[in-house]
C-alpha cells in the first residue's frame, strides 16, 4: 500500500506570524474577543505552535491581545474607557512630541522624512485602501516622534502605533481628507519653530478625532460594554 505524504510545517518566523495576526486583527478577521486557539492557528498557518508561543506575547505587549492562566489567547476588545485612554496617552505623548519637534527644527533639524510621510499619505488616500491610508497616518505620528531625537518617546510612540492603526481602520468612516489636513497644518507649525503653536495644533487635531471617534465606533457597535 502507498505511503501517504503530508505536508510538513512550514518553517515561519515569529515576526511573519505576528505581522498575520496583527493585520488579521486589525481588519477584523480576527475580531475583538475571538479566542486564538493554537491548534487551530498552527493549522491554518500550517506551522508548528513554537512560533505562534513566541508572537503572542509581542501581539499581549502591543495591545492586540491578552492571554489567561492556561488558556489561549484572546483578541482584545475596544470600550469607551480605553478609547479615552489611549487618546488620553496620546494627548500626553503627541503633543509634546510636536513640541520638541519644533524646537529640534528651529536647531536646524530637517523636516524631509515628515514631508516623505505627508506625501505618501497623500498617494495613499488616492488608493481608498483604508488599511493602507490607517497605516500612514500611524506612520505620519511616528515621523514626529522620531524628529524630536528622544529615544525613549520615540520607543514609547512605537508602543502605541499598533492600537492606534487599529482605531484607524475601525474609525475609516471619518473623513480622511479633513484629518490629512489637520497633518499638513501640523507640519506646517513644527516648521514654523514655535513649539507653543505646534502644540495647540496637535491638541486641537487629537481632540477633535477623540470625538469624532467615539461616536463612529458607537454607531457601528465597536465597542464593548
Amino acid at each position: 500500500m502507498p505511503s501517504v505524504k503530508t505536508e510538513a510545517p512550514r518553517s515561519l518566523s515569529s515576526k511573519m506570524i505576528y505581522d498575520s495576526l496583527r493585520e488579521g486583527i486589525i481588519r477584523g478577521t480576527y475580531p475583538q474577543g475571538a479566542r486564538l486557539a493554537e491548534q487551530r492557528l498552527a493549522a491554518e498557518f500550517n506551522i508548528s505552535r513554537v512560533p505562534l508561543r513566541e508572537a503572542v506575547p509581542r501581539l499581549e505587549s502591543d495591545g492586540f491581545v491578552r492571554t489567561l492562566p492556561r488558556r489561549s489567547a484572546v483578541v482584545n476588545s475596544w470600550t469607551v474607557q480605553t478609547v479615552h485612554e489611549l487618546f488620553d496617552l496620546r494627548l500626553c505623548l503627541e503633543v509634546g512630541a510636536a513640541r520638541y519637534a519644533a524646537r529640534q527644527v528651529a536647531a536646524g533639524a530637517s523636516t524631509d522624512r515628515l514631508h516623505r510621510a505627508l506625501d505618501d499619505a497623500t498617494q495613499g488616500l488616492q488608493t481608498r485602501d483604508v488599511y493602507l491610508v490607517a497605516e500612514q497616518s500611524t506612520e505620519f505620528h511616528e515621523v514626529i516622534a522620531d524628529l524630536t531625537g528622544n529615544e525613549l518617546m520615540r520607543s514609547m510612540m512605537r508602543s502605541l502605533a499598533g492600537r492606534m492603526m487599529w482605531l484607524f481602520y475601525m474609525t475609516s468612516d471619518l473623513d480622511n481628507v479633513a484629518a490629512h489636513q489637520d497633518h499638513a497644518d501640523i507640519v506646517t507649525a513644527i516648521e514654523t519653530g514655535n513649539e507653543r503653536l505646534a502644540e495647540s495644533v496637535a491638541y486641537a487635531h487629537i481632540e477633535r478625532d477623540r470625538q469624532e471617534s467615539v461616536q463612529v465606533l458607537k454607531r457601528h457597535g465597536l465597542l464593548v460594554g
